[in-house]
């Protein structure tokens, strides 16, 4: 009789098979604990309360509202800077403003990167904004962010209508509430390369417009809406100047 011959690997697998089924075999490649997620990119957020739902793209407004809105704003002459410092605007972007982003500890700075960035890295804390990239609406540039001690100046966050000008033309008169709402307000915030910002100082559109001309018209109705929510009045000198960039908007 010729005899079966049984291979002994066979046996093994059919084994295997049987502990694996049963739930009794562990996979030398399957981690007991899942590994923590990697640290991923935040997209960049629109103009609404971070990490919410974008919003719709508002319709732009017409000229020819923002040339009524600026016909009126007060016209009067610049009030001495007696009395102004930064601190008269409360402490440097605080967070204790619901104006926009409300308090989500975060502090204004770190809302204006995340709005205004794009492949923003956040830190741990889900605030910080470690790295980024940002299309300079005032020069047409791109500057790269990364935070540190030496960087982070690279990208200032920008008063659309300077502290030091809005006190000269109303704000010396609020309390320090208002005064604190209106520094942290992310309509008049915007995200700029640092030397741009330091050349405009606290300079008014009589004195100063944005080197990207394409940008102007959006600088300007900037200007007139925040002036306008804040009852603010211009020179004339600045409302002509406004008056000459949206004519050729």
């Amino acid at each position: 009789m010729r005899r079966r011959t049984v291979l002994p690997g066979i046996g093994m697998v059919v084994v295997l098979g049987v502990l694996a089924a049963l739930g009794l075999l562990q996979s030398e490649s399957s981690p007991e604990t899942a590994p923590a997620p990697a640290t991923a990119s935040v997209p960049s957020l629109p103009f609404s309360t971070p990490f919410s739902t974008p919003t719709p793209t508002p319709t732009p407004t017409p000229v020819s509202q923002h040339l009524a809105d600026l016909d009126s704003l007060p016209v009067k002459g610049r009030a001495p800077k007696t009395g102004y410092s930064r601190s008269e605007f409360g402490t440097a972007w605080d967070d204790a403003v619901d104006v926009q982003f409300g308090r989500n500890g975060c502090r204004t700075r770190e809302d204006i990167l995340r709005r205004d960035l794009v492949d923003v890295t956040l830190h741990a804390d889900g605030c910080r904004v470690l790295s980024g990239t940002l299309v300079d609406a005032y020069s047409g540039t791109t500057v790269r962010f990364t935070r540190g001690q030496d960087t982070s100046a690279l990208v200032q966050i920008d008063h659309v209508v300077a502290l030091a000008d809005a006190w000269q033309k109303g704000a010396a008169q609020w309390d320090a509430r208002r005064r604190l709402e209106f520094a942290n307000d992310p309509r008049n915030l915007q995200a700029v390369d640092g030397t741009v910002n330091q050349r405009k100082g606290a300079g008014d559109a009589a004195t100063w417009l944005p080197p990207n001309k394409a940008y102007r018209c959006t600088y300007v109705s900037r200007q007139i809406e925040v002036k306008k929510a804040y009852g603010l009045w211009v020179t004339a000198a600045e409302r002509d100047a406004m008056a000459r960039v949206l004519s050729d908007c």
